[in-house]
């Protein structure tokens, strides 16, 4: 009975993924989050020491987060429903596969209605300038995106739900909202940035390596994990490229190259070496992979969880 606690809202937070996505209407935790480190980088994101600033704001905004989960657990442990029930809503709140998906599909919806279309739309999910992307920039941005968002958005919340439990699913998610927020090489964060940026790099290793083997196991292709290795390298992210390489040894296709971030060119080497012109239709595929590692994942958690 006490590892159904742990399993149920797991297995009902992966469900509500699948079936909700990530509904606008619905108040969300993030944007708090989000609100909290913009009051507190506007705030001491000025003058001297930035570093140093940006490194309190990260810490205590990550332990507030941890703690205040931690204490909420332990207020409604005693009463097993209502523990189910305030886990399964936050761990849904901490997964974001399905609208991760939803938002890829979107591109290529409105590309199919005209390339200006398709560019605007992607700008909703990366970061780079899309301004100036051809179809084939497109494809592969929305590719690139999907895989290293499996690690960031699914993969590394269940992770940290499995060893710490809620806390630990939601610290995760601060640490990572802090470095989408912050975590910029650019003249306002490089410094304020800094710390967060680096914790999240700690925080995504073992996860994005996890997605990387998950990946190729699904798709019957684990022999190419040495060339995967070797190629993730290439990446100026220690750990983005794992899933990006993946997923460019799974398609057979190559990815990276220079493109522009707030109006400046970034020389990224590429990952894979078929430089191929890759199709609209292999979206179904990738997403595929998406649904497939995360149900597997689920199942290994639970599974874990029910004998231990």
């Amino acid at each position: 009975m006490e590892s159904l606690i742990y399993i149920l809202p797991l297995l009902l937070a992966y469900i509500l993924d699948l079936i909700l996505g990530d509904p606008r209407w619905l108040p969300h935790p993030i944007r708090l989050f989000g609100n909290l480190i913009s009051f507190g980088e506007k705030l001491l994101n000025k003058k001297k020491a930035r570093v140093l600033k940006g490194a309190i704001v990260t810490i205590l905004l990550t332990s507030f987060t941890f703690l205040f989960f931690y204490f909420i657990v332990k207020l409604v442990t005693p009463y097993p429903v209502v523990k189910i029930i305030f886990e399964t809503v936050f761990l849904f709140y901490a997964l974001a596969n399905k609208s991760l998906v939803e938002e890829g599909k979107a591109v290529f919806t409105e590309l199919k209605k005209g390339i200006n279309e398709g560019r605007s739309r992607l700008s909703w999910i990366v970061g780079r300038d899309t301004s100036k992307l051809n179809t084939q920039e497109i494809i592969k941005a929305v590719f690139e995106t999907l895989s290293e968002n499996l690690s960031d958005g699914v993969i590394a919340p269940l992770f940290y739900y499995a060893i710490l439990g809620i806390p630990g699913a939601m610290l995760y998610k601060m640490v990572n909202t802090l470095d989408s927020m912050i975590g910029y090489k650019n003249e306002r964060y490089i410094h304020f940035g800094k710390f967060a940026a680096k914790l999240d790099d700690v925080f995504n290793y073992i996860p994005a390596r996890l997605t990387t083997i998950l990946m190729l196991l699904v798709t019957f292709k684990i022999h190419k994990l040495p060339l995967v290795w070797q190629e993730a390298k290439n990446h100026s992210s220690p750990n983005a490229g794992y899933p990006e390489a993946a997923l460019a040894a799974i398609l057979d296709c190559r990815f990276g190259g220079p493109n522009y971030y707030h109006g400046i060119l970034v020389e990224k080497p590429f990952i894979g070496s078929n430089d191929r012109i890759i199709k609209e239709s292999e979206f179904k595929k990738v997403a595929s992979i998406n649904y497939m590692v995360t149900l597997i994942f689920v199942i290994f958690i639970a599974m874990l969880l029910w004998f231990i």
